[in-house]
């Protein structure tokens, strides 16, 4: 039987796997009417996304999805599994049978099982709800049950044909990624109309090529433009080199996420014995617009992506002080004195970044600047009450010559580089050249490293930064694909090669899967260890990441207005508290200007990137009590509160904010930033999420007004009224319900 699981034998022949197991409902189905293909039903929910199942013979597929509010999307596209595969140069056949007795419907999960005789592989087609709410996940495995290497062509992890009424009017919402530093635009909301084609792109390069789309964190959501704004999310959890792709022609909706099959053509090795998954995609349905989505989507990331041990801290996220300000030139005398800055105003973590070590690739301390070495500045910091973390690009090889140092001409070390070293190449003072963590013996060498560096120093966080995750590679003897010679292109930029070729996906696959195994064994050694996850500023904000990581440095510019464009775009995605933004010194000629430029930083996780020690009296007031603040009231709701993007994105120019609400406890606060027009003092903000018919006490922190009250249904149609008589200036607006205390906060 062709088609997805045809429905005209549905009366029949399918029966839900709910009530029986998989074998005997197939016994069944095919005993009673064993002239017809067996089709088997099954379903898979969350509160918010129902998924209807099912497996033809010779292939699954996702027949339906429905959201909680009753919109409901119908799927025409039948799963692809890979028709053949290559053993020995040559192109062979595969034909795929369900296999009923390994097959299973739980009430958390399904799994579909098909087998192929020759050569002999397994295929799980495999659904999960890890939560009770949010979006299911999906991912495919291919196993290699034969004694025989085989290649395996590209294997999608979702293709979606939704059908769709042909006058349907709808919207394709995507973020970029802030590396290198926010675009003009940043977050996209595109027209789907008939003959739509649009590309979304993600790897751990991001790099901004100039009449190129920039690359996305790698989730599209796709809504209605009616007023419910229903619509479906989709998007990957892997960290290397993928795709998203969306199309319209008439009724059909055309979607694809997986692995990017481009410069290509794709092919993955499988040894005896061993598997392949593709990335795994999570899929959720909305209401509201992309608001509606993030604020099931954070969460969900929350509970099921992110570290339990992380989020149970209260303190996460932890405010930081970080000593980049200083640049290269940091030493001993200096974190001594950022460590005793940070007690003073109130921070949490000192982290030291760039600076400390002998040389890239040789990760220890220069005992030059640090004499008595990186454990007694974690000591300090930890009698005082603070954490201590550190960056490393422990990736890189260079030309460090002690025992331990990864040096490129070193033959075992030149054998995992992606590309070979020339004998003048230099590095740059915090960079040099990837190792393919794929290979084993590299992967073996950095988790070894890795371990002794949190170890020996004491580390309460680790930031990675740099290309942790190979590109492409021009090696033909590592596990990856070997590449196309005749295609390859190697292209040098700051003291790295980066290598484009047939096998840059492969290449990445393998050292991602790589660099997670690295990670998460530190993690189950280190339960309470923080990962940064930096890569050059925001080319790594991913779902992969967010699985392995607690927090991301979302942006490689630190000013106000490029820190508040990157947590705009960031935020509607991924958890607030994961997203980081450095403050770095920035012209502040009045205290407004100075809280303004804290403030900008302060909506997610926060690090100050600067000489504290060069503020005046007046500025570390302000700074203490902007960061006792956060600690007591701002965190809470960073933490827990549903986020709505009450303004157009920043520009600098116009007024822009934010809102935090949380329901459970009737309290919530707004983030409103004035721009630079003259004659703009004032700004209404239309909130969101609140009840209509209840009333809610203002207060204005910097007293910019007078505690106030208001209708919920004046707040959200006419709006919150702030005027700030200076622009660059700011202010927080709290909100809570009244009655809840008995007075205005």
């Amino acid at each position: 039987m062709k088609g997805i699981c045809s429905s005209r034998f549905l009366p029949r022949c399918a029966i839900s796997l709910a009530s029986l197991p998989l074998a005997a409902v197939l016994a069944f189905a095919c005993g009673v009417h064993a002239q017809q293909p067996a089709t088997v039903i099954s379903s898979l929910r969350t509160s918010d996304v129902r998924v209807e199942l099912c497996a033809d013979p010779a292939s699954p597929g996702l027949k339906k999805l429905v959201g909680s509010a009753g919109a409901a999307w119908k799927n025409r596209q039948q799963e692809s599994l890979p028709a053949s595969v290559y053993v020995q140069g040559a192109v062979v056949p595969i034909t795929w049978r369900l296999k009923a007795a390994m097959s299973a419907s739980k009430p958390r999960s399904v799994v579909f099982v098909y087998e192929s005789e020759s050569p002999r592989l397994r295929l799980s087609w495999r659904w999960e709800a890890r939560a009770k709410f949010g979006p299911v996940e999906h991912r495919i495995t291919a196993e290699n049950l034969s004694a025989q290497e085989i290649w395996l062509p590209m294997v999608d992890s979702l293709r979606l044909d939704l059908l769709v009424p042909a006058d349907a009017e709808l919207r394709n919402f995507y973020v970029e990624k802030g590396a290198d530093t926010p675009s003009p635009q940043g977050a996209h909301l595109d027209a789907v109309a008939e003959g739509y084609n649009w590309t979304g792109k993600s790897s751990t390069y991001a790099y901004p090529v100039p009449g190129e789309a920039r690359e996305i964190i790698p989730v599209e959501v796709v809504y209605a433009s009616s007023q419910r704004q229903d619509g479906w999310f989709a998007g990957i959890e892997f960290s290397g080199r993928t795709r998203i792709t969306l199309q319209r022609a008439g009724s059909s909706l055309k979607s694809v996420l997986g692995l990017n099959p481009e410069p290509g053509p794709f092919r993955t090795r499988i040894e005896p014995g061993g598997s392949f998954t593709t990335p795994t995609v999570f899929l959720g349905v909305f209401t509201a617009g992309p608001d509606g989505g993030g604020n099931q989507l954070r969460p969900w990331v929350r509970a099921v992506l992110g570290n339990p041990a992380t989020w149970n801290d209260p303190h996460y996220p932890l405010t930081v002080n970080n000593s980049w300000g200083s640049g290269m030139k940091v030493d001993e005398a200096l974190a001594l004195r950022m460590i005793a800055q940070s007690k003073e105003l109130g921070l949490e973590m000192f982290h030291l970044d760039a600076g400390w070590f002998r040389d890239v690739g040789d990760w220890r301390p220069d005992l030059y600047k640090f004499p008595h070495g990186l454990a007694s500045l974690a000591d300090t910091a930890h009698r005082l009450g603070l954490r201590f973390g550190i960056w490393v690009d422990w990736t890189q090889a260079a030309l460090g010559t002690v025992p331990g140092a990864l040096n490129v001409h070193d033959p075992v070390v030149r054998d995992w580089l992606v590309s070979n070293m020339g004998p003048d190449w230099k590095p740059e003072e915090f960079k040099g050249q990837t190792i393919d963590l794929g290979v084993p013996a590299a992967h073996d060498y950095a988790a070894k490293e890795v371990k002794r560096i949190v170890e020996d120093y004491h580390l309460d966080m680790l930031e990675h930064d740099g290309y942790l995750v190979a590109q492409g590679c021009i090696r033909d003897d590592h596990p990856h694909a070997p590449p196309d010679h005749s295609t390859m292109r190697v292209n040098h930029d700051w003291a790295s090669d980066f290598v484009v070729a047939s096998n840059s996906t492969d290449v990445s696959y393998h050292a991602v899967r790589a660099y997670y195994d690295i990670y998460e064994k530190l993690r189950r050694e280190h339960p309470g260890l923080l990962f940064e996850i930096c890569n050059d500023g925001g080319r790594m904000v991913d779902f992969g990441s967010a699985a392995h990581g607690d927090y991301f440095s979302i942006t490689d510019t630190y000013d106000p207005l490029s820190n508040r464009r990157a947590f705009y775009d960031t935020s509607h995605v991924l958890p607030a508290a994961m997203l980081e933004s450095y403050v770095e010194k920035w012209p502040v000629p009045q205290p407004e200007n100075f809280l303004y430029m804290l403030r900008s930083g302060m909506m997610g996780w926060v690090s100050i990137m600067q000489d504290t020690t060069a503020w005046t009296p007046e500025q570390h007031e302000v700074a203490l009590n902007a960061i006792t603040l956060y600690k007591l009231r701002l965190r809470p709701l960073i933490r827990d509160a549903q986020l709505f993007h009450v303004s157009d994105r920043p520009d600098g120019v116009h007024w822009d904010g934010l809102e935090y609400w949380e329901p459970a406890r009737g309290k919530g606060v707004i983030f409103a930033f004035r721009g630079t027009i003259a004659e703009e003092v004032d700004h209404r903000f239309a909130l969101a999420g609140l009840d209509a018919h209840k009333r809610y006490l203002l207060h204005y922190e910097d007293g910019s007004a007078p505690d106030a009250e208001a209708a919920g249904s004046e707040l959200m149609a006419e709006g919150l009224k702030v005027h700030l008589r200076s622009p660059l200036s700011s202010e927080l607006v709290f909100i809570e319900v009244a009655g809840k205390s008995g007075k205005a906060m």
